[in-house]
């Protein structure tokens, strides 16, 4: 294959660990103003650019069928960047401001361990090719968007020790859980064969339309509900 043609996957996953690091720089403005936006708000559009080039770099690795084990492991590593270590600073920086423990923004590091431990699993694990067994490292800055955006809208509890460590400990759990979780994956258009990932494109919509950004957090709540339901 052209080489060229073969590292077009490549080349898009690097956007995304570019959109993580530039996350990263933003997060630690926390609420102060940034090209017209808050810096924390900069940091969920990085990470919501590092989501759509995950989501180019396997479409075209699969359109190319230009598959290879260097862009395996570069999408994991890009993915721990942009959706372990990023939305870990959104929080350490967030709460480092907001929090009223001078402790608590440290526990942020354990998403990245977690996420860390989960993509390495991924990457030995045969039986996650259709579906995953623990939560999405992706769905996982997701949940830390809403939680951050609900904390910003007015939900000052959200960061108070004893609700956000438990919070914390049941996601860095449901990373590498054995929870089945299907993927956003679409093989075809048939409903009855998709009929979880309509539902959850549906609820998207309705979470986010109504609650705003701050509906992500309840989006990835009914993500894992949904999967359960589902049995995938």
């Amino acid at each position: 294959m052209n080489p060229i043609k073969a590292n077009i996957p490549n080349s898009i996953t690097c956007i995304n660990l570019v959109a993580g690091c530039l996350a990263i720089i933003t997060a630690a403005g926390a609420d102060s103003h940034l090209w017209g936006l808050q810096a924390y708000q900069w940091a969920f559009i990085f990470i919501a650019i590092g989501a759509v080039a995950d989501f180019l770099d396997g479409f075209a690795a699969r359109a190319m069928h230009a598959y290879s084990n260097l862009g395996k492991e570069l999408d994991s590593l890009c993915d721990l960047v942009t959706f372990g270590v990023a939305p870990a600073m959104i929080v350490f920086h967030l709460t480092e401001k907001f929090g009223a423990q001078e402790w608590l923004p440290w526990a942020a590091i354990l998403i990245p361990v977690a996420g860390a431990i989960r993509l390495a699993r991924f990457n030995i694990d045969t039986r996650q090719a259709t579906s995953f067994i623990g939560m999405p490292i992706p769905a996982n800055a997701i949940f830390w968007i809403g939680y951050a955006a609900m904390f910003m809208q007015g939900a000052s509890f959200l960061f108070e020790w004893y609700v956000f460590i438990p919070v914390l400990l049941i996601e860095c759990w449901l990373m590498n859980s054995p929870l089945r979780i299907f993927s956003l994956k679409f093989k075809n258009l048939r409903f009855r064969e998709n009929a979880p990932r309509f539902i959850l494109i549906l609820a998207a919509i309705v979470f986010c339309f109504t609650l705003g950004t701050g509906g992500l957090l309840w989006l990835i709540v009914f993500y894992i509900l949904l999967s359960l339901a589902f049995k995938s």
